[in-house]
């Protein structure tokens, strides 16, 4: 699968473009649309500077490589959203990281609304709560929001039946 349109508007939302280096808030060199070195080239360092080409050349292989990595980890077929959902996941956590979590495992078994509830485990930094509530919204309910900032925003999109189509 490849990630959608509404998908890559998402994760384009959460992760921004910065085209100098900077470190994230915990303190690892990232640039562009939230590469750092871990994904491959380039390697981030203070002083580095991109232009937004090749800020969308780097996003072009880094989605690649979480696209896979979703594709190897998932065991049965998820719904468009749901694979945006574990992409953007991937893309802030790592692929090893999200093949690994309790997510992925309740997805694999069958369990959505688990699946969806589970992704909220990975939730510090605490400035990551919102794009993580975000996250678990789409991957359960098909409803794209890049953040969502309040708790009750959340519990209430939590609260609408699972998404099946």
């Amino acid at each position: 699968m490849k990630t959608s349109p509404a998908g890559l508007k998402a994760l384009h939302e959460r992760e921004g473009c910065r085209l100098t280096a900077y470190k994230d808030t915990v303190g690892v060199w990232t640039i562009g649309y939230g590469h750092t070195s871990s994904a491959g080239a380039p390697h981030v360092h203070s002083g580095l500077k991109i232009t937004q080409a090749e800020a969308e050349e780097i996003f072009a292989r880094d989605l690649k490589e979480f696209e896979d990595a979703v594709t190897k980890a998932l065991t049965r077929e998820p719904l468009q959203h749901q694979f945006d959902a574990y992409v953007s996941f991937a893309y802030n956590v790592g692929g090893g990281g999200m093949a690994k979590s309790h997510s992925v495992h309740l997805f694999n078994q069958g369990d959505v609304d688990g699946a969806a509830k589970a992704l909220m485990n990975w939730s510090k930094p605490p400035e990551i709560i919102p794009r993580r509530r975000g996250e678990c919204v789409q991957f359960r309910n098909n409803i794209v929001h890049a953040r969502i900032e309040t708790q009750g925003s959340f519990d209430h999109h939590m609260a609408q039946p699972v998404a099946t189509a």
